[in-house]
């Protein structure tokens, strides 16, 4: 593509250290590296400034991906062309995360008709799902087969989601849109430092079978290395059968019937009446407000937008400001509203189509000012003396994330996934397709933890067709009626804080859009009763924390990698979280 027109962000692809690397290593043989793990450390420049553009920018974890949303919108397609065709991108260009056969949510705002929309096309249980169906006799979680097993795939709704939201809101036709990531399928794209670093770590899950060893291992099953070609011929055909026949290819179709095959084949309990019958929600975006500005936030089964407007209903009692950027009053303060909102999560949320969700009661000011009488101003709480909330009345993780905005002033924040790096690494034979394994995202055994930490309740427990509750948090941020922002992230359990960190960076601290995602960040989630603090913050704070009963601990991982645009002064500025290697800011 032409890019006299465009301002790329400085990129990096450097590991911070010979530790961090050994760190990450150990971590990934103990156990099945979620898709959201957060990877090393990783080093970037010091100016932190935002790249700008004139008429439209793309933010996404793949510079490949980015550079075809922007060639998109150069085109005259909007914003929702533009990230159908990055989505499909990312599929072929980062496997481990982008994907066909996965599931997550897309928030927009669609200027022709100024309204926003939500899209919840998470991945649903197979209709022979149940309960129980996880559990070994002992009652233990048989975490092997949700997680590594085509027992542990769910019905994925990403091919629906965005057939839909061309047909609806998109300006081009399904087949322009995914014609880029077929052609870099078949010639192939280079590896980089990146992808061969996560391939090195996923190879044992990679090589359970030949179609996915045929495609990531050489001959000597060996993860391909920086530098050489990755060609996806049979993920270029099933692209193909979706650009020639549209979502019925995946759902009703070829794919669909190579896919049945394998897990009539193999143990899977997905059949193409669970396919045929898959459906995206509309929903209603959550709606609230933090110091001036609205925000439009994901819904239910989301739990990010619940509880970011929870947090923040708390936040607005203070300077925080004044306060200071990772001081530790404010520290403590995230960290104790952090706490209860975990704690809340693993109560309250899970799937609104079968759960009655207290989204209003969770949200309300009432119950921002019960959480702030229960947080001491000079020490910590015990995470085993905080209890999720009681309504007092009824109600009336690898993940990727990409930002678009365009000319017309339409945005797309769209958050998806495999749940785990590369899914469950099983490949169906024919089709290049990774299959998921978001069953894991439900409460296998409520009460107990997920991959993720993440404990949750009767309300996340498995049933056939309900959807599975999920920290993807795609965030909208609007002022005077219009949208200005717009944010996410990948990160597992901690992509809700990231993505409020963020929030908090640009509307608290006035930081431009590149400070406010590089600064350092922390997270609590309850359980385990501990505050993770990436480098970065000082250590007379870290003393203080302590000294006031936190139980801090320093990770040798990030956390998340937000994706960012924003429109002011009449100029698009993009940002690209340097935490993980290869992302790229574009704009035009």
């Amino acid at each position: 593509m032409q890019k006299t027109k465009t301002f790329k962000l400085l990129r990096t692809a450097l590991l911070s250290s010979v530790f961090t690397f050994a760190c990450s290593v150990a971590v990934a043989q103990q156990a099945p590296s979620p898709t959201t793990a957060d990877l090393p450390l990783i080093e970037y420049d010091s100016i932190e400034h935002p790249v700008s553009a004139r008429h439209g920018m793309v933010a996404s974890q793949n510079a490949l991906a980015t550079e075809i949303g922007v060639e998109i919108l150069e085109q005259g397609g909007n914003a929702v062309d533009a990230a159908v065709a990055v989505g499909f991108a990312l599929a072929v260009t980062l496997p481990r995360a982008g994907n066909i056969s996965g599931g997550g949510f897309m928030l927009a705002y669609i200027a022709e008709e100024d309204k926003y929309i939500a899209l919840d096309y998470k991945e649903m249980a197979p209709g022979a799902a149940h309960r129980n169906m996880y559990l070994l006799p002992d009652g233990s979680v048989d975490e092997h087969a949700i997680r590594s097993t085509r027992a542990g795939f769910g019905i994925p709704g990403t091919v629906a989601a965005f057939d839909l939201a061309v047909k609806k809101y998109g300006t081009m036709t399904l087949k322009e849109l995914v014609k880029p990531a077929i052609k870099l399928a078949k010639e192939g794209i280079r590896v980089t430092d990146d992808m061969a670093y996560s391939l090195k770590r996923s190879t044992k899950r990679l090589s359970q079978e030949p179609a996915a060893m045929k495609v990531f291992l050489d001959d000597n099953g060996v993860a391909l290395r920086s530098g050489d070609t990755l060609i996806q011929s049979d993920l270029a055909w099933s692209l193909e059968q979706i650009a020639k026949n549209g979502a019925d290819a995946f759902y009703k179709g070829a794919i669909a019937k190579k896919l049945v095959a394998d897990m009539q084949a193999n143990g899977g309990i997905v059949t193409m009446e669970d396919l045929a019958n898959y459906k995206v929600a509309e929903r209603e975006p959550l709606r609230g407000t933090y110091r001036g500005k609205e925000i439009i936030i994901m819904p239910p089964p989301s739990s990010g937008g619940v509880h970011i407007l929870q947090m923040f209903n708390v936040f607005e009692h203070y300077d925080i400001e004044s306060m200071g950027h990772n001081s530790a009053a404010t520290i403590h303060l995230m960290s104790e509203a952090m706490r209860q909102a975990y704690a809340d999560r693993s109560k309250h949320l899970g799937d609104p189509d079968v759960n009655d969700i207290p989204v209003e009661w969770l949200t309300s000011e009432a119950y921002a000012e019960q959480t702030i009488a229960a947080i001491p101003a000079d020490k910590a709480r015990l995470s085993s003396e905080v209890n999720p909330g009681t309504p007092r009345r009824p109600e009336s993780p690898d993940t990727t994330h990409y930002s678009v905005m365009d000319k017309f002033g339409n945005v797309v924040s769209n958050t998806y996934s495999l749940n785990y790096s590369y899914g469950s690494g099983l490949m169906v034979p024919g089709t290049g397709i990774l299959l998921n394994n978001g069953m894991d995202d439900f409460s296998a055994k409520p009460g107990s933890p997920n991959g993720y930490g993440l404990v949750g309740g009767e309300a996340n427990a498995i049933s056939s067709y309900k959807r599975s509750l999920s920290s993807m948090t795609p965030v909208i941020v609007a002022a005077n009626g219009k949208p200005f922002m717009a944010t996410g992230s990948p990160g597992g359990s901690r992509i809700i804080t990231s993505v409020m960190q963020v929030l908090m960076n640009v509307i608290d601290h006035k930081m431009n859009l590149a400070e406010a995602t590089h600064a350092p960040r922390i997270h609590h989630q309850w359980l385990p009763d501990k505050v993770y603090l990436e480098p970065g913050i000082s250590p007379d704070t870290r003393a203080i924390l302590s000294t006031m009963g936190h139980s801090i601990e320093s990770t040798p991982f990030t956390m998340g990698s937000t994706q960012s645009v924003e429109y002011k002064d009449g100029f698009f500025y993009g940002a690209a979280d340097p935490r993980r290697p290869g992302a790229e800011a574009l704009g035009y």
